[in-house]
């Protein structure tokens, strides 16, 4: 049976005053205990997100990290400073590092086979931009980002995905959460062909792209979404609440 999780990815958003607010008044509530919970802040908050974050059910989680261990990589982030934070999971791959500074396939791999080596658990993005899916190119494009970004990964019992297609991710459009299901279906679907059925079955597929408070409930009840990567409602904590809660 496979644990949902909800993650909250708040971009470059956030200063000490909303992190506090936000982390405490999620420590306050009664959330559920079979839901796996993470709050994904950027970096400059991590130090207070370990803090407020200690003896609860919340994980920390960062949004990037480079590849290296360390070296001269300026404005980058290294697994061992994560984990000095006892950040728990970082996400890779996602569809706004794509886009905004070149990240391939190779250089998403080359993160999460770092992540994995160095005990981070790595939320994997994959998504297709509104001219792929028009062109018929959804199933073909993640599959490719997943095989791809898995390749040379020997241990696959931490890595979750998420499947957000780009033209859904802060725009409030949405797949129905039918399509979305079958997109995850797939992806299921090619690992268990390309890397083993028990694999497949264990693997966490997470939705993201517009995800909130009102249609969270009808992506999570699909069969083969376990939970959602949440962005803007992340930020609202009523929002993000109903969404763990559900």
């Amino acid at each position: 049976m496979r644990r949902p999780l909800i993650a909250g990815n708040w971009k470059m958003n956030g200063n000490k005053e909303l992190a506090s607010k936000l982390i405490l008044e999620l420590k306050e509530e009664s959330l559920k205990t079979d839901v796996e919970i993470v709050v994904c802040c950027p970096f400059t908050l991590l130090s207070l997100g370990e803090d407020l974050c200690k003896e609860s059910n919340l994980k920390l989680g960062a949004q990037n990290l480079h590849w290296e261990e360390k070296g001269a990589f300026t404005g980058e982030i290294s697994a061992q400073m994560l984990l000095e934070h006892n950040v728990s999971y970082v996400i890779i791959g996602h569809s706004e590092r794509r886009e905004y500074f070149n990240e391939t396939n190779e250089i998403v791999n080359k993160k999460v086979l770092n992540a994995i080596e160095s005990g981070l658990k790595p939320i994997l993005c994959v998504g297709e931009t509104l001219e792929e899916k028009n062109a018929g190119k959804t199933n073909s494009k993640v599959s490719e980002q997943v095989l791809k970004a898995l390749r040379g990964v020997d241990n696959l019992n931490n890595i979750t995905i998420a499947y957000e297609p780009i033209w859904a991710i802060g725009t409030g459009k949405t797949p129905t959460p039918q399509e979305a299901n079958e997109v995850i279906s797939y992806i299921r679907n090619t690992i268990s062909k390309e890397l083993g059925e028990e694999v497949s079955e264990e693997i966490r597929i997470l939705y993201g792209g517009s995800v909130n408070g009102s249609n969270a409930s009808e992506f999570l009840n699909e069969e083969d979404i376990d939970g959602a990567l949440v962005g803007g409602a992340s930020l609202k904590v009523d929002e993000f609440i109903e969404i763990v809660n559900f």
